[in-house]
């Protein structure tokens, strides 16, 4: 009877013990591991080259080994996905082991064999297009796994446009019948970011107010695996990137450009919709566990 007793005291105190020393990495929002580059688009003259230089200085320099990933870019099977401007200017830089990895077939996707270059890349670059393709063609396959392999070996993920709308866990502009549309019927990105919804060409496109059809979802099409209260809205403008580490990111690219953060948290019934974003610069950080910007240094007394 003691024993019993003794046993039972046992498992109950395991039971109420925190689960992991994991559990906080587990919550994070950025990769535990490694880093993501999400660029809001723009043209291949203007910050692209500059941004993606940046992507690959963090996967290795002239030494890593790059997958550049153009599935987004169409539907047609007569498209030509072998000419990749990404890939071309991967090896401008001096980049010996860069190739193109493409498919919409599900079943090649999910072969060992068609996840090769995946298995020792440092660097998986997306490009742009529409952002359902990427879902439709590798989410839940073996691709999909190794995409979060390079991330969880320290490697780097990066994405233009569509490109950068798939590292959030909720997929906006995801429906298949137009990009006008925010909730979709295609909803889950990679979710290389956790809890988040990114939307690009912000300014450029005038789309500042269209993450809140994602975040306050009135037509309620948003699915059930997605919890609306967590997400955190992030709309990337044109020619600009934040470069993600752990729970924080910076932003690159162009002076004038800007990154507007969408917390539904801070949000009261009265306030109005162009209140409810916060904008950031080219310098600025942002502490995505916090929700919250982090002071410069440099303007503390």
């Amino acid at each position: 009877m003691i024993r019993s007793l003794l046993l039972a005291s046992v498992a109950l105190i395991l039971s109420e013990s925190p689960a992991h020393s994991e559990e906080p990495n587990q919550a994070m929002v950025g990769p535990k591991n490694g880093s993501l580059v999400i660029m809001g688009g723009g043209g291949k003259d203007r910050t692209f080259p500059q941004v993606f230089a940046h992507f690959i200085k963090l996967a290795g320099g002239k030494d890593a080994r790059i997958v550049i990933v153009p599935t987004a870019a169409s539907s047609s099977p007569d498209h030509n996905y072998q000419h990749s401007w990404s890939l071309d200017l991967a090896k401008s830089m001096g980049v010996k082991k860069a190739t193109l990895l493409h498919s919409h077939d599900r079943k090649t996707a999910d072969t060992e064999a068609f996840v090769e270059p995946l298995k020792t890349a440092t660097g998986v670059w997306f490009g742009g297009g529409r952002q359902w393709r990427l879902t439709k063609a590798y989410g839940g396959t073996l691709t999909e796994k190794e995409f979060h392999k390079v991330l969880e070996r320290g490697g780097a993920i990066g994405g233009s446009s569509a490109g950068a709308s798939i590292q959030g866990s909720f997929l906006a502009r995801g429906d298949t019948s137009g990009n006008t549309i925010m909730v979709g019927d295609v909803q889950q990105g990679f979710g290389f970011m956790r809890n988040t919804a990114i939307d690009q060409h912000l300014i450029a496109r005038g789309r500042q107010k269209d993450l809140l059809k994602v975040l306050e979802d009135p037509r309620k099409k948003m699915r059930k695996e997605f919890n609306r209260a967590e997400l955190l809205g992030i709309g990337i403008d044109e020619d600009v990137a934040i470069v993600v580490k752990g729970d924080q990111f910076s932003i690159i690219g162009k002076d004038q450009g800007v990154v507007l953060v969408y917390d539904p948290k801070s949000w009261k019934k009265e306030t109005p919709d162009a209140q409810k974003w916060v904008t950031l610069k080219k310098g600025d950080q942002y502490d995505l566990a916090q929700r919250a910007i982090i002071p410069d240094p440099a303007t503390k007394k």
